[in-house]
């Protein structure tokens, strides 16, 4: 199958039940943590802002995601829906992780995505902003990988 030819179920025009899935699947990738399996979540020719880095395609978006998840130790992600659209969906969320030095972190962020009609993401424009916290203040306590369907969402935990 060729790149033009993927597709990404749950495809646009979202509902709030396939975009609460899509939120999920996205979640689950990035907790991963594997670089060549979330990019391929993304058209070829993706344009990404996270932060004040840029990515304008998808082997830009996993060299990023290599250099991510390189530094951002022991890394733990929940997502949530904060709106949709047709082929567009907001989410908020956070994650904990630590430095190589064990300094650990809470990062809070929000992104707005835009999918073409294969469910690839075409457009994913993120801001992010990181709190140090002390390792006993962490919330997100799951072996590394997927966050297990009984542990609480950003919701449900106050943040």
């Amino acid at each position: 199958m060729s790149a033009q030819e993927e597709v990404r179920p749950p495809l646009p025009p979202f509902t709030r039940t396939s975009a609460i899935e899509k939120v999920r699947l996205a979640e689950d990738g990035w907790n991963s943590r594997d670089p060549q399996r979330v990019s391929l979540a993304y058209t070829l020719d993706t344009n990404w802002r996270n932060r004040a880095e840029f990515a304008h395609n998808r082997e830009e978006a996993k060299q990023f995601l290599t250099r991510k998840w390189a530094k951002e130790l022991d890394y733990r992600l929940i997502k949530e829906l904060w709106a949709f659209t047709d082929n567009r969906i907001a989410v908020r969320y956070a994650y904990e992780w630590h430095d190589d030095s064990g300094n650990w972190f809470r990062s809070y962020g929000n992104e707005n995505w835009e999918f073409d009609e294969n469910g690839l993401m075409a457009n994913r424009f993120a801001c992010i902003n990181d709190m140090p916290i002390k390792e006993s203040e962490r919330k997100f306590h799951w072996p590394l990988g997927r966050r297990p369907d009984d542990h609480p969402g950003l919701s449900e935990l106050g943040l």
